[in-house]
C-alpha cells in the first residue's frame, strides 16, 4: 500500500501475530465457523444521538487525494479514512487499540466474514438485509460484482491494487486477462464465470489458494461495491456515492477538501463498529506540516477539534512539551521507504550498483528527524513479517554508504548514464533536505544530480512508464499481513506492466525468474513455507539492485484538545481512526 511522506499506512509492529491469523481464520472460513452476525468492537456503534456524539471533527492534512473511487485508491490514509466514513464492504476490522482484536476482521455488509471452500480457491458471501445506498436503494451482489469488474479496465481504473487480476480464475490472452472490464466487455462471459450472484450470496471463484482473502476484502476498497449506474469511468475519480454512516455534502476539491455530513440511509444496527460521533467532518487540503503543527501545538478555536495524518515536523520537536506532550503520539510503522532505479533507463547493472553503494542511510535519516522519525531498513520487507523478513545481503553497505567502491564500479561509464534525475515526494523542508542528503554522496561518487520534488499529486505520475526520471522514492507497507502482498505487488511486472501504467513496480522492473519463484511462493500452503521463498526473491531483487531501503517510517502526530476517544487503531494501519473519534462540545 502507498505511503505519501509524513502520511502513511501504518500497521504498528502486530503483523507477526497477524500472520499466524490469517490461516486461523481461513480455516474457520471452510469449517463454516466464521460467522459474527454484526460485528464486534471495544465500542457499541453509535450516529446521530449516541453518547457522545454531535460537532464537527477537522481533519487538516498536505497532500490531496489522487483518488478517491474506492476501485483506484491505494494510499493508505485514505483507504482508513473513507472505509470509516462512506464506504462499507463486506467484512471490516474492528474499532479497537487491542492488537490481539483488531485483526480480526468482523462482518459488515456481509452476514458472517465469509465461508471459504475448495482449499481457499471459492469464497462465499452473503449480504445482510436492510444494507442501502446514500439514495435509499439496497445494495446488491451486482453492485459487489460489478465494483469488482472495474479493477480489469486498466486503461481507465488506474491506481489501484491489481490482486484480482491475478487471483480471479479468469483465463489469460496473452500476459493480461481475457476480460478487459465493464467499459470494453471483451471476455465478459469469463469473468461472469469467476464472479456470480445468486440471490444476495456473492461467489468469488480463484485460480489458487486465497485462505486470507476476508483480511484483503477489510484492507482495501477495491472489493467494496459499486453502482453501474453512478459510474462515469475516470470522472468519478473524486465523486463519492456512499453507503457508509456519512456521504459528501456537495463536491470534493482536489487540492482543497470538502466536507462530509450524516447519510440519513445508514442504519448504524446493520454495522455496530462504527461509532460515527461527529455531525460533521471538514477535511482540508493543502496545508503545510509546519502550519498544521502550529496550530495543533497552538490549540485554539477550530483546532480543538482538529486531528491530522501528517508528523511533527523534526525542527518543532522541542516545542512538544506540557500540554502538547499529552496530546502527542509516537507510533512505529511497518512502512518501509525505498528508492527504485527506473530500469527503462538505468539499464547498466554496474551504474545500479553504484547508485546503490553511495546511498548513505544515515545521512537521509539523520536528514529527516533521526530516530523520532525513522528506523534503519535492510530489506523492503518489514522485520514485523517475521516468517519472511531476512536481512538483505545487498544492502550491507547502505547505513553509510561506500564511496569508494562507487567510484570504481563507475570507472569507464560513459557520463551520459551518471547524469540521473531523482523524482521524490517533496513541497516540504524536510523532503527537500533528505533529498538534498542524497544528491551530495552521490554526487561525491561521480554522479550528476538533478532533484525532482514533486509537490502536488505523486504515484500518479511515476506510475506512468514514460516518467523521465532514474530514480524513484516510494513507500509502501503491507496490504494485509503477509510478504504476498509485498514481493508481489511490487515486483511482478505480469500484474503491474502494461502500456499505461507500471501499477506499483514504478521502476519498471522485469524478471522472468522473479515472476517464477513468486508462483512458487504462491502454491505454499503455509506462510511459513511461503516466507522462505519470499526470502530468496528478496535476495535476488538485491543483486539486481531492483529496489534500495531507506528506512522504517514512525509518526509523531498531535491532536487538539477537544478531540475525544482518539485511538490510533494498528487495523487503520495506526491513523487516526475516524470510526471511533469524536469532538467535545
Amino acid at each position: 500500500m502507498d505511503r505519501l511522506g509524513g502520511s502513511c499506512f501504518i500497521k504498528e509492529m502486530t503483523m507477526n501475530k497477524k500472520s499466524y491469523s490469517i490461516l486461523a481464520v481461513a480455516v474457520a472460513g471452510s469449517m463454516g465457523l466464521a460467522a459474527c452476525g454484526g460485528g464486534s468492537s471495544d465500542n457499541k456503534s453509535g450516529g446521530s444521538g449516541a453518547e457522545g456524539s454531535g460537532g464537527t471533527l477537522y481533519y487538516l492534512t498536505k497532500r490531496p487525494a489522487e483518488h478517491l473511487d474506492p476501485q483506484r485508491m491505494y494510499i493508505g490514509r485514505d483507504l482508513s479514512n473513507l472505509g470509516r466514513l462512506t464506504y462499507r464492504s463486506l467484512v471490516q476490522f474492528p474499532v479497537t487499540e487491542d492488537k490481539a482484536k483488531a485483526d480480526k476482521p468482523v462482518a459488515d455488509l456481509a452476514t458472517d466474514t465469509g465461508k471459504m471452500s475448495d482449499g481457499g480457491k471459492t469464497w462465499k458471501f452473503t449480504i445482510k438485509d436492510g444494507v442501502k445506498w446514500e439514495d435509499g436503494k439496497d445494495i446488491t451482489c451486482a453492485d459487489f460484482k460489478y465494483g469488482l469488474s472495474r479493477t480489469f479496465a486498466t486503461d481507465v481504473i488506474t491506481g489501484g491494487p491489481n490482486y484480482a487480476i491475478g487471483f480471479l480464475d479468469i483465463p489469460k490472452k496473452g500476459d493480461a486477462p481475457a476480460y478487459n472490464g465493464p467499459y470494453k466487455k471483451e471476455g465478459q462471459a469469463e469473468f461472469d464465470k469467476a464472479v456470480t450472484c445468486e440471490g444476495k450470496t456473492i461467489t468469488y471463484k480463484f485460480n489458487k489458494a486465497w485462505p486470507d482473502f476476508n483480511l484483503a476484502v477489510a484492507s482495501l476498497r477495491a472489493f467494496d461495491p459499486y453502482r453501474k449506474d453512478k459510474d462515469k469511468g475516470d470522472k468519478s475519480n473524486y465523486a463519492i456515492f456512499s453507503n457508509g454512516p456519512y456521504k459528501l455534502q456537495g463536491t470534493w476539491k482536489k487540492g482543497t477538501g470538502g466536507t462530509f455530513v450524516r447519510n440519513e440511509h445508514y442504519d448504524a444496527k446493520t454495522d455496530g463498529v462504527r461509532k460515527a460521533l461527529p455531525d460533521k467532518i471538514e477535511f482540508k487540503e493543502g496545508l503545510t506540516n509546519e502550519i498544521i503543527n502550529q496550530r495543533l501545538i497552538a490549540d485554539g478555536g477550530k483546532d480543538k477539534s482538529a486531528i491530522t495524518d501528517r508528523a511533527i515536523p523534526p525542527s518543532m520537536y522541542g516545542q512538544i512539551k506540557g500540554d502538547s506532550q499529552k496530546r502527542s503520539v509516537n507510533v512505529e510503522s511497518p512502512y518501509v521507504d525505498y528508492l527504485v532505479p527506473n530500469f527503462n533507463k538505468m539499464k547498466n547493472l554496474k551504474v545500479r550498483q553504484a547508485l546503490l553503494a553511495a546511498t548513505n542511510q544515515d545521512a537521509w535519516i539523520t536528514a529527516g528527524g533521526g530516530d523520532k522519525a525513522y528506523a534503519p531498513s535492510y530489506s523492503i520487507i518489514n522485520p514485523a513479517l517475521t516468517t519472511a523478513y531476512a536481512k538483505n545481503p545487498a544492502f550491507t553497505d547502505v547505513p553509510k554508504g561506500n564511496i569508494e567502491k562507487a567510484k570504481k564500479l563507475l570507472e569507464g561509464v560513459p557520463a551520459s548514464e551518471k547524469n540521473i534525475k531523482f523524482t521524490y515526494s517533496g513541497g516540504t523542508p524536510t523532503a527537500d533536505k533528505q533529498a538534498g542528503a542524497m544528491k551530495d554522496n552521490w554526487e561525491k561518487a561521480g554522479f550528476k544530480v538533478t532533484l525532482n520534488g514533486l509537490t502536488d499529486t505523486y504515484y500518479d505520475v511515476i506510475q506512468n512508464p514514460k516518467a523521465d526520471g532514474d530514480v524513484f522514492w516510494g513507500g509502501w507497507g503491507s496490504d494485509w499481513p503477509s510478504a504476498s502482498t509485498v514481493i508481489p505487488a511490487l515486483f511482478d511486472s505480469r500484474l503491474n506492466l502494461t502500456e499505461k501504467s507500471n501499477g506499483q513496480d514504478y521502476g519498471n522492473y522485469k524478471s522472468d525468474e522473479v515472476n517464477k519463484m513468486i508462483d512458487e511462493a504462491a502454491k505454499k500452503t503455509s506462510v511459513d513455507e511461503a516466507g522462505e521463498v519470499y526470502k530468496q526473491i528478496d535476495k535476488k531483487l538485491g543483486e539486481d539492485v531492483a529496489y534500495i531501503p531507506l528506512e522504517i517510517q514512525k509518526f509523531y502526530y498531535l491532536r487538539g484538545s477537544k478531540v475525544t476517544n482518539y485511538i490510533n487503531n494498528p487495523a487503520t494501519s495506526m491513523y487516526p481512526d475516524l470510526g471511533a473519534i469524536g469532538v467535545s462540545k
